[in-house]
């Protein structure tokens, strides 16, 4: 049963207990939120000591290399920096802004900024280069496809001590690191400068159009944990849908709520 939204809605943007659901309005932020997703999981399972983790962190790495073969990521996250610079730099005279700490943000920007400049636009080439890890790739794209029959050097690789293993993922990682916590960094300030207002869905559903100079990237509904629904969010260049549906379980479809549904929304 869903409970009073506006109850829980109170303080809803400063509490641990929300669901956020982001729906991209552009391909940049789409390519941004996919590097963001896997870079983080790759950190994760490159830090654990089995072999599966092993396995999962080179699958992540392996994706963010198709996505970053796919067009300059490079830059666009420059260019990307570089309007968050600007951004940023615009708030300096507005009251109630600190000068100082906004200046530190900017500093920060421009030092990931120079990092891919420093790195070239060459910066995956050992990566791409890499026949151990395009052997991997090659085999991945059949399910099952790295067995040990199929790559006995990746399993021996897999079984060395953990200590060797793991300073050679880490180096991998390295090399795109400067592209992945720019993106992050970007994210972190896109998601940030924007507050979140109070919307009303009726009958579950809230359509809203965008206006021209606002020109926005990411959506982002908020939502309490725990009311037994989310957000299908559906959208198009000049507007976009959010429709709320009740959670069924993994073995019923779900359906569309039927009833008024408070919730926070950002367009970042």
């Amino acid at each position: 049963m869903i409970g009073n939204p506006d109850k829980e809605l109170q303080n809803l943007s400063s509490t641990a207990g929300v669901m956020k659901f982001e729906q991209p309005l552009t391909e940049r932020m789409r390519t941004f939120l996919r590097i963001e997703l896997l870079h983080k999981q790759a950190r994760f399972h490159s830090e654990a000591t089995t072999e599966i983790s092993a396995r999962a962190a080179v699958s992540n790495l392996l994706e963010i290399l198709t996505i970053l073969n796919r067009g300059d990521i490079r830059t666009d996250v420059m260019q990307e920096l570089d309007r968050q610079c600007e951004l940023l730099a615009s708030f300096t005279r507005q009251p109630g802004v600190d000068p100082t700490r906004l200046e530190v943000f900017i500093n920060e920007l421009r030092i990931l900024q120079e990092g891919l400049v420093d790195c070239g636009p060459k910066l995956i080439t050992p990566l791409k280069e890499c026949d151990f890890l395009n052997n991997i790739k090659h085999r991945s794209s059949i399910p099952g496809g790295t067995c040990m029959f199929d790559l006995p050097d990746y399993s021996y690789w897999l079984r060395l001590p953990y200590e060797e293993r793991s300073k050679e993922l880490v180096g991998w990682l390295s090399i795109i690191r400067p592209i992945c916590d720019a993106v992050e960094q970007v994210l972190w300030l896109i998601r940030e400068t924007n507050q979140p207002t109070k919307e009303l869905a009726i009958h579950g559903m809230h359509q809203h159009n965008i206006e021209r100079r606002t020109s926005p990237s990411l959506v982002r509904v908020l939502l309490p944990m725990g009311g037994g629904i989310y957000p299908q969010i559906s959208a198009g260049k000049h507007r976009f849908t959010i429709h709320f549906v009740k959670w069924q379980g993994t073995k019923e479809r779900p359906i569309q709520v039927n009833k008024d549904i408070t919730f926070l929304l950002a367009l970042c």
